[in-house]
């Protein structure tokens, strides 16, 4: 009999599998490099502030298979909350049964309750099939683009 699968909010046991979630996420986006101890440090502090932070995750009785992490900020274009929503992945076994749907629609919820006015995200130009995804759910694209500038440590 196959086990359920249900969305929840990740624990701290979760981290080692969501970790591998996101070395597969990391290896097929041009902008982010794995790096083990890195991920593993910003997955602890998404874990250690409830109220403004959350992470879904889809799990059966033992395995993780897919993750969404979200925080709020102040948007002054809204006057209020917004969610920044960021590693939306399902391990690619699992891809197609509908739980990146139960997971985003989750992440969407908490920030809804959270008071967010509007929810935005990043996904890679060149993953089409997160694009359609995305898509199918709704979101829609903007006339934005993202630019980064990453300090360097000393």
């Amino acid at each position: 009999m196959a086990s359920t699968i249900v969305i929840r909010k990740a624990m701290p046991a979760d981290i080692n599998q969501i970790i591998g979630l996101l070395e597969e996420l990391f290896s097929i986006e041009e902008d982010f490099i794995f790096k083990e101890a890195a991920q593993r440090h910003g997955l602890s502090m998404m874990l250690s502030d409830n109220q403004n932070r959350c992470i879904m995750v889809a799990a059966s009785e033992k395995q993780v298979m897919g993750m969404c992490s979200a925080q709020l900020l102040v948007s002054t274009a809204e006057g209020g909350m917004a969610a920044l929503i960021e590693d939306m992945v399902v391990a690619k076994s699992y891809q197609g049964k509908g739980i990146g749907k139960k997971i985003l629609l989750s992440i969407e919820k908490w920030a809804v309750e959270k008071g967010a006015e509007r929810m935005q995200l990043l996904a890679d130009g060149n993953n089409v099939n997160a694009l359609n995804f995305y898509k199918k759910q709704k979101w829609s694209t903007t006339q934005l683009i993202c630019l980064r500038k990453k300090q360097e440590r000393s």
